[in-house]
């Protein structure tokens, strides 16, 4: 049996961790219970919800699969479309190399459960004192993949038992990007990127349907970007 004193730090790390992703537990728990609502709603089977929080764990990028799963999508047009998705991860990912040097086993796991709630945790909440760092990042990022999948099983487990109307509740992917948007707004005050994605956005609604909306617009998007690099790489003084 391991030793009082050694279990301590470790269930000292674990309360740490609970407490920094209360706020996420709330959120996750919500908008996954929604998500596997809609995913029984849409006639797929409830068991791909708790399969998704799993081996996915991308809010937006599931939502997006449900409608693409129940309009018989392809494999490659999921798979393309997911990417670009979240690709921004990438970005997340290159600002926390420091913070993630010397995971070891940890790593892949961390780099897998980086989602936008995870990465804003992590950055802004510190390891209690004396804990281990990478311990401490490994389970706030398990902890809130478990919130995630607890309310994707139970909504999924509701919506399989009960008849459930579904209508408006994919809203929970608006309202996922809304409060992403907004704290966006409050860490980006530029302008070019907002103008950007409603000026991509207008050119998909007139240029492709609704099942290629989300594509074009984001490849729209990407190219507006790399056309514009160079100023976004300024700090407006000309450095």
């Amino acid at each position: 049996m391991e030793p009082t004193a050694a279990r301590a730090p470790r269930l000292g790390t674990l309360a740490a961790a609970f407490r920094a992703g209360l706020p996420v537990l709330l959120g996750y728990t919500t908008i996954g219970f929604a998500f596997g609502l809609v995913l029984t709603g849409a006639g797929l089977p409830w068991w791909l919800s708790p399969l998704m929080a799993l081996f996915v764990y991308a809010g937006a990028a599931q939502f997006m699969g449900v409608g693409l799963l129940a309009s018989g999508a392809g494999v490659l047009e999921i798979g393309v479309l997911t990417l670009l998705m979240n690709a921004r991860h990438a970005v997340y990912g290159l600002s926390m190399l420091g913070r993630y040097e010397g995971a070891g086993a940890w790593k892949p796991y961390l780099v897998f459960g980086l989602t936008d709630e995870t990465y804003g945790l992590l950055t802004t909440v510190e390891p209690p004192e004396g804990s281990d760092r990478i311990r401490f990042y490994g389970l706030v990022t398990a902890l809130n993949q478990l919130w995630w999948l607890a309310g994707c099983t139970a909504g999924a487990g509701l919506g399989a038992a009960l008849p459930f109307d579904t209508a408006g509740l994919d809203f929970a992917l608006t309202a996922l990007f809304t409060v992403l948007l907004v704290e966006q707004l409050r860490v980006v005050r530029r302008a070019e990127p907002y103008l950007v994605a409603l000026a991509s956005g207008a050119l998909a609604l007139l240029l492709a349907d609704s099942r290629d909306f989300l594509l074009v617009s984001l490849l729209a998007a990407a190219a507006m970007l790399s056309a514009l690099r160079g100023r976004l790489d300024t700090d407006g003084n000309g450095r």
